[in-house]
């Protein structure tokens, strides 16, 4: 990923949790100060929160940053990874690819469906999911690459396990 994508990213995510934080505070205010609740401070939350879960996850988390159970993953040779990797990460690129249609249609779907309050669309709601998983499928495709090429096989099994992180966690 490259540093002006990555910068724009991060940028795009301080918005959104920026933006949800304010309308939490919002919320609060009125709450409790003014004593006249906003109902529709709730839903916009929820909102920009499905969003920042997933625009982060898609494109600012790294692949040893994700829940992972890989106990077996870690105590495997480094061949062993490599094969583990690979099947792994095909599997849920072949899973995710096959899905994609399915998920698409089912956004699409969503536009006859409102937010009850702000009556925002549920298609607009959820258009961040199949950028997710398209994002994922192209992390999972590249990782492949780096997995099957011999000059870059081990810096990538390197990433997934999370050894570059080593080193930044004893500079703390």
């Amino acid at each position: 990923m490259t540093k002006k994508f990555q910068k724009a990213a991060s940028f795009i995510a301080v918005i959104l949790f920026t933006a949800m934080f304010a309308v939490f505070l919002l919320q609060i205010f009125s709450r409790y100060v003014l004593n006249t609740p906003l109902g529709w401070t709730l839903e916009v939350c929820i909102i920009l929160y499905i969003w920042l879960v997933f625009w982060t996850s898609a494109f600012l988390l790294r692949e040893c940053d994700h829940v992972s159970f890989n106990m077996l993953f870690l105590a495997a040779p480094r061949k062993g990874k490599r094969i583990m990797a690979i099947v792994g990460i095909a599997c849920i690129v072949i899973a995710f690819i096959a899905a994609l249609p399915v998920i698409i249609d089912y956004v699409m779907f969503m536009r006859i469906e409102k937010a009850p309050v702000t009556r925002i669309r549920l298609d607009y709601v959820y258009a961040i999911f199949p950028i997710f998983i398209l994002a994922l499928v192209l992390r999972g495709v590249l990782s492949l690459w780096r997995l099957v090429k011999a000059d870059t096989y081990d810096k990538e099994i390197a990433l997934i396990a999370g050894e570059d992180r080593i080193g930044d966690e004893e500079k703390l």
